[in-house]
Order: C-alpha cells, then sequence, then structure tokens
C-alpha cells in the first residue's frame, strides 16, 4: 500500500481563509498542473496527498487559499481516496455474517418505511455505520493468526485467515454495505401486492410474490452492464450523494495515525449520538418540533391556514413558513437528495419548483378547478363528484377488467386537484429531461458508446480499478435472462392480464430511459421518476386492465430504477476499490434476500393494519398513502384511460404535458448560449418541472428548513469556509442521517407499533390531539 506523506499540520482545521506562504515557482507551475488536471492515470496518491491530510497542494488555489469544491475534478481528486490495497481479504466470515445479517436487517426496516407516512428508506449511512460497529467488535471477539491479544491467536491457515484475517478492513465493509443497501431498496411490487390485496381483495402467494419481487429486482443487472461504461466509470459520474457513504470509510479506514482523522472520526460519532438521542422528541415526545407553524398557533381554526401553513401530519398542508426541527423529514431520508451533499444548483431549482407547486395549488382549490372544494386538499384517492370515496369495484368485472355499463352508472372518478397537478408536472418533466438529455449530455455519452473500444476511460479511480478483473457482460447477461423467463411465466401465473409483448414493451422504455434520466442522476443527484410516463404507455397499449397496468408499470419503471441503482453502487466500488466481481456478487444476493423478506413484512403490515392503511390520513405511524396512489394511477390509467385521458376528456391534457415539457430546456439553453457566465446553465428544468407537484403527499413542514440548510452548507461553506466543508459537511451528513435512522429503527419496534402494538407517548403541550402543529384538523 502506497504510503502518504503529510503535507501540512495535521492540527490546524480552524481559518480556512488563512494565506499559505507564498508558493516558489516550481511549487506554483505543480499547483497549476493539479488544477487544470482531470481525474486522469496521471495522478498518483503519493502526489496529491490523502483526503486524510489537512493540507494539500491541490486544495490551495494560486495565492495559497482553499479552494472551494465546484467541479467533477474536485470531487474525484480532492474528496475521494485514491490509495487502495489489492491485497486486503474480501470474502472472509465477517463480510458474510455480516453482510447477510444486515441484508435482513435492512430488508425488514425498508418495508416498514415503505408504510410510512413520509416515504423515508433506509440510509445507505444507517448501515454503514452498523456494519462498522460489529465489524470491529468480531474483530475483538472472533480468534485469528493475527489477533492483537495472544489468547486469541490460532494457527495461520485458510481456515482461521477465513475466520479473521485482522483488523476490519475498508473492503469487507463496502462489500456489507452494499449488499444491505441492495436488500433495503423498496420494491414496486409491494405496491402492486398490496393494492391487490387492499382493493382488490386478492392475496398473492408466497411463492409467486416471493419469485415476482426476486425477478423484478434482478431484471435490471442486463441494463446496468450496458451502461456502466458512460454512467459508472467517467469522471462527470459523480454521484455526488455518495460523498457521504465515501468519506465516512475514509475516516473509518484511512489515515488512522493522523491526528485530523482522530479528531474527524470524534466528531461524527457525538453527532450521531447527540442526534439519535434528540430525534427522540419530534419523532415521539413532542411531535409539534416536525413543524411549528406560527401562523397556524395564532389562528386554530381556518381551514386556509391548515392548506397553506400546516404540514406536520400527513396530507395536511403546504408547510409554508413552518420550521422544522425533526432530521428525519429534513435530511436525506435516506435519498438521493440531501441538504448538506446535494449541489445547490439542483436545490434550487427543485425549491423553485415547490414555489411554483404552492401557488398552483392554492389556486386550483381556491378557484375549484376540476372541483378541488369537492375533495381533500392534498389526497391520492378516487372521488365520486360529491366527494365521497370512489368504489373502484363497482366499475370492474370479476376479473378486474373494465366493464363500460358499469362505468356509465358509476360516473367517471376524480381527483384531488394537487393529485392532478401531480401528473401533469411528472408527465412534463419526462420531455423535459429528454430535451435537457440531448441539448447538454448526449454528445459526452455517444462520445463515450462509440469509441468504447478504442479509448480507455482515464478517470483515476477507474485506473485504480484495472488490477482487479472486470465483470464479464455474459455475467449481466445470464442474470437478465434467467429473471426474464422467470418474469414472464410469473405474469401468466399471477393473472396479470399483462401480455408477453406488453412485458417487453415495458422493457424496452426502461432500457431506452436509462441513459437520458440516468445521466441527471449520476451529475446533479436526481433520480427522476419514469412512472406516469410507463402507466401512460401501459394504458394506450394495454386498455381497460387495471392490474395488467401495474404489472406494466413494474417492469418499465422499477427496471429503470433498479438499474440506477446498480449503477449507483458500481460507482461506490470504484470509489472504495472494491474489485467489480465482489460488487456484483453482493448485489445480486442482497437483492435475493430483499425479495423474500419485503414479501413477508408486507403480508405483516397489511393484516395488522388493513383499516389505517385503507384511510385517507392515516396515522403518525402508518399511512398507506404509497399504496392509494399506485392503486388510483393504475385504475386511472390502466381502466380509464381512453374516458379520462383522451383528447377532450375530463383530464386529456395531462398526456399533452409531455410534448409541453419537450420545450422548457430550451430558453435556458439558447439564455446559456447568449449569455454563458449568467448562470443558465445551472437551471436544471427537468427538476424544477418535475417538483410542481412535490407537495402533494406527506408530511410537508420540512421543506423550507431542508432549503435553509442546503444554502448554508451549499453556498455559505462551500464557498467561504471551503476546508471545514472538505473535512466535515459530508461527515456531518453521514453522521445526522445515520443517527436518525438508527433511532427511527429503535423507535419502530419498540413503542411504534412495528412489533405489533403501538405505545402512544401521553398527550401533552408539544403532543396535542390532532394536528401536531395545532392547525385546524380537516379530516378524521
Amino acid at each position: 500500500m502506497a504510503t502518504v506523506k503529510s503535507k501540512g499540520s495535521d492540527s490546524s482545521i480552524a481559518d480556512e481563509k488563512a494565506i499559505a506562504p507564498n508558493p516558489s515557482l516550481d511549487e506554483k507551475d505543480h499547483l497549476a498542473e493539479l488544477h487544470n488536471t482531470p481525474a486522469l492515470v496521471k495522478a498518483d496518491a503519493n502526489d496529491i496527498g490523502d483526503v486524510s491530510e489537512d493540507v494539500r497542494a491541490i486544495d490551495l488555489d494560486a495565492s495559497g487559499n482553499e479552494r472551494p469544491i465546484e467541479t467533477e475534478q474536485d470531487y474525484a481528486l480532492r474528496l475521494v481516496s485514491l490509495d487502495d490495497d489489492p491485497s486486503l481479504p474480501i470474502h472472509t466470515f465477517r463480510t458474510w455474517f455480516l453482510g447477510l445479517g444486515l441484508a435482513c436487517f435492512a430488508a425488514v426496516l425498508g418495508e416498514l418505511f415503505f408504510f410510512r407516512p413520509q416515504t423515508v428508506q433506509v440510509s445507505g449511512l444507517f448501515l454503514q455505520v452498523f456494519a462498522f460497529i460489529l465489524g470491529r467488535a468480531l474483530e475483538v471477539l472472533l480468534p485469528g493468526p493475527n489477533h492483537v491479544k495472544p489468547q486469541y491467536r490460532t494457527a495461520n491457515t485458510w481456515f482461521w485467515r477465513f475466520i479473521n484475517p485482522g483488523p476490519f478492513n475498508i473492503k469487507e465493509h463496502v462489500a456489507i454495505s452494499i449488499m444491505s443497501t441492495t436488500a433495503s431498496d423498496q420494491a414496486i411490487a409491494i405496491s402492486v401486492f398490496a393494492a391487490q390485496d387492499l382493493y382488490y381483495h386478492v392475496t398473492i402467494g408466497p411463492a409467486l410474490g416471493i419469485f415476482t419481487l426476486i425477478s423484478s429486482q434482478l431484471i435490471g443487472y442486463g441494463l446496468a452492464g450496458l451502461a456502466r461504461d458512460y454512467l459508472v466509470y467517467p469522471t462527470w459520474a459523480v454521484y455526488p450523494f455518495l460523498m457521504p457513504q465515501v468519506q465516512l470509510f475514509d475516516a473509518m479506514h484511512r489515515g488512522k495515525g493522523i491526528f485530523l482523522q482522530r479528531k474527524r472520526r470524534i466528531f461524527f460519532w457525538a453527532v450521531l449520538v447527540g442526534i439519535f438521542v434528540w430525534e427522540w422528541f419530534p419523532e415521539y415526545i413532542a411531535p409539534t418540533l416536525t413543524g411549528i407553524s406560527i401562523i397556524c398557533l395564532a389562528d386554530r381554526k381556518s381551514a386556509w391556514v391548515t392548506r397553506i401553513f400546516g404540514g406536520a401530519a400527513g396530507n395536511e398542508g403546504l408547510g409554508l413558513f413552518a420550521i422544522s426541527l425533526d432530521w428525519n423529514y429534513v435530511g436525506a431520508g435516506g435519498g438521493a437528495i440531501g441538504s448538506l451533499f446535494t449541489p445547490l444548483a439542483t436545490q434550487l431549482s427543485l425549491y423553485s419548483g415547490v414555489v411554483v407547486c404552492i401557488l398552483a395549488f392554492c389556486a386550483c382549490y381556491a378557484r375549484n378547478v376540476w372541483h378541488a372544494q369537492n375533495f381533500p386538499f392534498l389526497s391520492q384517492l378516487l372521488f365520486y363528484e360529491n366527494g365521497t370515496e370512489y368504489q373502484q369495484l363497482s366499475i370492474l368485472n370479476d376479473d378486474f377488467t373494465l366493464n363500460t355499463t358499469k362505468l356509465e352508472q358509476q360516473g367517471l372518478p376524480y381527483y384531488a386537484a394537487s393529485q392532478t397537478l401531480y401528473q401533469l408536472s411528472r408527465t412534463a418533466y419526462i420531455g423535459a429531461a429528454v430535451t435537457h438529455f440531448f441539448l447538454w449530455h448526449f454528445k459526452d455519452v455517444w462520445n463515450i458508446i462509440r469509441n468504447v473500444r478504442q479509448h480507455e476511460c482515464d478517470d483515476v479511480h477507474y485506473q485504480k480499478m484495472k488490477v482487479y478483473k472486470e465483470v464479464p457482460l455474459w455475467w449481466f447477461g445470464v442474470i437478465f435472462a434467467v429473471t426474464f423467463a422467470v418474469g414472464m411465466g410469473l405474469l401468466y401465473a399471477a393473472d396479470s392480464g399483462l401480455p408477453w409483448w406488453g412485458f417487453i414493451v415495458a422493457l424496452i422504455f426502461s432500457t431506452a430511459f436509462v441513459p437520458i434520466l440516468g445521466t441527471l442522476y449520476a451529475t446533479v443527484g436526481y433520480q427522476p421518476s419514469l412512472q406516469f410516463l410507463i402507466q401512460m404507455v401501459g394504458g394506450a397499449m394495454i386498455p381497460g386492465k387495471p392490474v395488467a397496468n401495474m404489472y406494466f408499470t413494474l417492469y418499465g419503471y422499477q427496471t429503470y430504477q433498479l438499474t440506477l441503482n446498480l449503477l449507483r453502487d458500481l460507482k461506490l466500488g470504484q470509489y472504495t476499490k472494491l474489485p467489480w466481481r465482489a460488487t456484483f456478487i453482493m448485489q445480486t444476493v442482497g437483492g435475493v434476500i430483499g425479495g423474500i423478506l419485503n414479501y413477508v413484512i408486507m403480508q405483516s403490515v397489511i393484516a395488522g393494519n388493513r383499516d389505517i392503511l385503507l384511510d385517507v390520513q392515516g396515522t403518525n405511524t402508518w399511512s398507506g398513502q404509497q399504496v392509494q396512489s399506485y392503486n388510483s394511477n393504475a385504475i386511472t390509467w390502466g381502466a380509464l384511460a381512453k374516458p379520462l385521458y383522451s383528447p377532450g376528456a375530463r383530464y386529456g391534457f395531462i398526456p399533452w404535458m409531455l410534448i409541453a415539457g419537450l420545450a422548457v430546456p430550451l430558453p435556458f439553453w439558447l439564455a446559456h448560449r447568449w449569455w454563458p457566465k449568467a448562470g443558465f446553465n445551472y437551471v436544471f428544468t427537468p427538476v424544477v418541472v418535475a417538483e410542481l407537484g412535490f407537495l402533494s403527499v406527506g408530511i410537508n413542514s420540512s421543506w423550507m428548513t431542508s432549503l435553509a440548510v442546503a444554502v448554508f452548507s451549499q453556498w455559505y461553506l462551500r464557498k467561504y469556509r471551503p476546508r471545514w466543508f472538505r473535512k466535515y459537511n459530508f461527515l456531518l451528513s453521514a453522521a445526522l442521517d445515520g443517527g436518525t435512522q438508527i433511532m427511527v429503527f429503535v423507535y419502530s419496534f419498540a413503542v411504534g407499533g412495528a412489533s405489533g402494538t403501538a405505545v402512544d407517548f401521553p398527550h401533552w403541550a408539544l403532543n396535542p390531539k390532532g394536528n401536531p402543529d395545532y392547525c385546524l384538523r380537516l379530516t378524521d
């Protein structure tokens, strides 16, 4: 392993504005070379210095001040370590014992979060912290040939090296994290099965459900194998949301003898413990802290005050001017957008869409557009015109196809206006994303695809990975072929109504959009949803069959989504130098474990909370809003696409938003061409358009606090405290998200009802009856 010598004081972290001594001419030339060098093979760890060091030449500008993190080269060379030791063992007892155990744990937790009032994913940081604690424990408890304690030392045989080869290393740690993260991915198949159970009274058997889950989870492997050349290997594929994880791996395993690195570890653990303790207040003891609304406190009887300024309960309001002290909602929640790590331009684009969202929601409701005042302000259900919940089974035959005679008797359903606007935005942004890709990224992607066999990728981390065997393309192909055959067979076994050719078309759509939308995910950290486009296409191709539409969406949308997740893990492996084949194995095993346990936990949750999952608002612990939304969309797109969405129909304008969205990026692209220094290239129009319906569901009291944290971190700290930002910002994000997720898990099983019985905290001033923020409750 390369030895890195310190290039600066290890004890100085306070003032990054301090002027360093003027470098010599040779040093200035070297600085200029480093600053102008992409993350190429000529970048060397000994030359650059390790990320655990305090001051390095590559971090300074010509005057000796710390430079802000701005470019993809900065991410690759200044935030991610180049250090690697190919001799470190990977497939040890610790790796497999903890990997399988945490994969089961993560799959269970992810499924519980699926039925939370606000969608929260299992944080990779949370699993990373758990893996480290348990890995270090096994390092001490298990005997081995290199054990620090003489009484635990054994013969130096392959068996004892497998049990405990020595210190718990970074490659074991990354492998465990990837397996457990893959298992935690929330499967859309759960929405299909839950909707069939709750709304169609059809229970999917264990064998059918589990194998459908596994096939739908792993079928994206073939696409990941094809896309890795342009969405994993290049330097510009940054995946900014991986930085907290990568820096935490470095802090835990690299530079252990460096004083500053010890300070970073102490900082991390102190924040993690602190947020774990704090989160018990907003999550359980004092839910009012989830959304403090001064305006609601001043006026507790106004419905409009609730709609605009409320938001601490699910589907309550828009959260304007609310202050949230709950990091579970202010932070990333395990997702790809986080105030402390997502680039500011992405977040400003997102929250610009949110502002328009508030104006549009209020205007439509006030003017009674689409009979908005007959329905709840925020809801994912279908309604009759008088505001009662639509009885969807009353328009379907026994085989769940549309009965036109019954439809004439019942009439067409309505959406709440907020859900209509959500559909509008999520349709328009697909067109915006297509145009955005061709204007900004197509040339780069096409050059990589065209020259992939002639020109090797020059990313320095990719070059470091050349010592490991690549995963042959046929490995991905075999996984794809097996899951393709299993998936198609199960469609007929489940009486899904989706024909074989519909299954293939769904996969074709998913394949086509991986490069288009994957570039947004890889470059700015935003994962666009393809769901509405897939549902629209499925409704047009297979009309009158809502269940078939669900399965079409499962394979058309989830394949794309999980392909991006697989590419994310491959990039994490590249950053941390985990061999490609080890990453592949961990992903595959994690996907199988996730499929099995997702089904088991879903059945348990539905059995114990059926009435709550069917309720519009649910509770602070359980909510069926994801299933409600998925089912409503399947009915409208699957069974009622023609009467609802054809030209001239009630919602006939929504499909046309796909065409309208194509034009949105053009003015900003042209403005950038005319005024290249004005910053129009930082307006991510697909993000702006997509979030015009951002507040249509869930707890909304946190968005303004999230925006304030984003500006402080990604503007003030990045620009004016660049050294603190480089050393601590992403580590802070890791600690806050990790500690919060640990607390949510403990809370869910201890008192939150995940173990079967919920224990409510007594009502008091910060835990009132009704809405936690004291706004007028509009639904029972």
